[in-house]
């Protein structure tokens, strides 16, 4: 996709290509293989299915985020070429910058002050930001790399600590920053925007993103970027669409599936990893076990359960789950080879996942355009690509919005 897209037929000819393709396969990407044990697609791709199930977890783990890798049976490879085809997009310019002093990156993870130095190197503006607003801040990190350029800055966080914590580092590297506890949502943060203000967001979440969109259309910020992420956390059980082409798609969108652009993963460490494995491995145990008890053949969810649960045995670990759903106490049984089951369905689910990991990229990339079109729907002019490779972090997509009319002055 080309970076320069300032024409609002350029975005809405690459939404409606993705739109199609998500519609026509929505029976491959919409349902969970860690909640369902047979999947409906497998009927009508029975070779494809039996050939991953087959597979075995580190199989899996090797093309977890590269799934249109894969040689699969059909129809694997014709969706993978697709998906890779309407998934792509290109990389935003990246400018050469002033050397950041070394103090700067202090108290900042390394991969953050990455993803920060990208998000700046690729960030170019028709003129000079003269209020940076760092929206969802944290300590700060991200404008105070930012009003080096020029102008002043304020930064928006909700945690009080953050706040605290980022005045603090302000002050001692110099910096005239305003940092402000606020919560983003509340109708008085309308105020902090104008004409004048720049908005800039790394990473904020769902609701959180979309908010800081459609007040600064309101209120006609001349320039803003953002960098999207958690497009789930949102408050509504359904996603509302924000532009008008995409609220007339017939693609309606549940919480869940806005998890999909969400499951691949960079970052985990070795040890991370298999904790992570080991959780989902028994819970698929669990699964097996509580349809037993239940008689139903159907997914029951259970809750986030902190981290010393696996620290029990495996029988312990289902026995105290089940009080948990105030299931009936489990009988005497072959707690070894339960677990064994349930580490046999996680590597069929993590290849049975691989279907759906080809419709991750298109899908984020329709949420993206969606908020794109929203921009160019009312006046500005946009460029759209990638700011950092997927190696720094998966959600590197990067919306850069100017409006076409001059500044106002104020």
């Amino acid at each position: 996709m080309p970076t320069d897209l300032t024409r609002h037929a350029m975005l809405a000819e690459r939404f409606q290509q993705l739109d199609s393709f998500l519609l026509k396969h929505q029976a491959l990407w919409r349902p969970r293989p860690f909640t369902h044990l047979q999947l409906d697609w497998e009927l009508a791709h029975p070779e494809l299915a039996l050939w991953l199930r087959n597979r075995s977890l580190d199989d899996a783990e090797a093309v977890h985020n590269c799934p249109e890798t894969l040689r699969a049976p059909a129809p694997f490879p014709a969706l993978a070429a697709q998906a890779s085809e309407l998934g792509l997009v290109d990389e935003l310019p990246h400018a050469l910058t002033e050397a950041p002093d070394a103090r700067h990156s202090v108290d900042i993870p390394g991969r953050k002050w990455q993803q920060i130095q990208a998000f700046d190197s690729a960030l170019t503006f028709q003129e000079s930001p003269l209020h940076w607003l760092d929206w969802c801040a944290g300590k700060g990190h991200l404008g105070r790399h930012l009003v080096r350029r020029s102008g002043t800055l304020t930064c928006l966080e909700w945690d009080p600590a953050l706040v605290a914590s980022g005045a603090h580092l302000s002050r001692r590297l110099g910096i005239d920053a305003g940092h402000r506890q606020q919560d983003v949502m509340s109708d008085e943060v309308t105020e902090l925007l104008g004409p004048n203000i720049t908005p800039v967001a790394l990473h904020a979440c769902g609701d959180l993103h979309a908010r800081l969109i459609k007040l600064s259309i309101e209120r006609r910020c001349a320039q803003l970027a953002i960098a999207p992420c958690c497009y789930n956390r949102i408050q509504t059980e359904r996603y509302v669409p924000l532009s008008n082409t995409a609220a007339a798609s017939a693609l309606k969108l549940s919480r869940d599936d806005l998890g999909l652009p969400l499951s691949e993963t960079v970052t985990a460490g070795a040890r991370e990893r298999r904790l992570r494995d080991q959780s989902m491995a028994w819970r698929l145990g669990f699964d097996l076990l509580q349809r037993d008890l239940r008689g139903k053949d159907e997914y029951l969810p259970t809750p986030s359960l902190p981290g010393s649960w696996l620290k029990k045995t495996f029988e312990a670990y289902c026995r105290d789950l089940a009080a948990k759903k105030e299931l009936r106490e489990p009988p005497a049984r072959d707690w070894h080879a339960l677990e064994r089951d349930g580490w046999q369905r996680l590597a069929e689910v993590r290849n049975l996942e691989l279907v759906r990991g080809l419709f991750r990229r298109p899908l984020e990339l329709w949420l993206l355009l969606d908020r794109a079109l929203l921009l160019a729907e009312n006046g500005y002019a946009i460029q759209l690509g990638t700011f950092c490779p997927a190696s720094l972090t998966p959600r590197n997509l990067m919306i850069i919005a100017e409006l076409d009319a001059p500044r106002a002055t104020t």
